[in-house]
């Protein structure tokens, strides 16, 4: 199966390739950023879990190793951008759980 994808996707060009793969990161690294506006904003978090936010930053922690073992800067960047948004999530989560 990832032999025929890779035939597939062989002719395309490698800055659309950089492309996507910037803009996936992008989406992906200001998807929290909503829910960090909100809490911040009504100082309120009984609803966050914060076993999900470790979850996730562990995750993102590995993709920032990946990409260095890679040399690949856009999943390095889009990463630690994550990961610091994930980290003001959980302390944001923290300060505000039992208010």
């Amino acid at each position: 199966m990832f032999a025929s994808v890779r035939t597939i996707c062989k002719g395309v060009d490698d800055s659309f390739v950089q492309i996507v793969g910037i803009g996936a990161g992008f989406f992906t690294s200001v998807s929290l950023l909503p829910q960090v506006f909100k809490v911040y904003r009504e100082k309120r978090a009984e609803q966050i879990s914060i076993a999900y936010l470790i979850t996730l930053m562990t995750g993102l922690g590995l993709w920032v190793v990946y990409g260095f073992l890679r040399s690949d800067i856009p999943v390095i960047v889009t990463n630690i951008f994550s990961l610091a948004v994930s980290i003001v999530m959980t302390v944001l989560g923290l300060k505000y759980k039992h208010r």
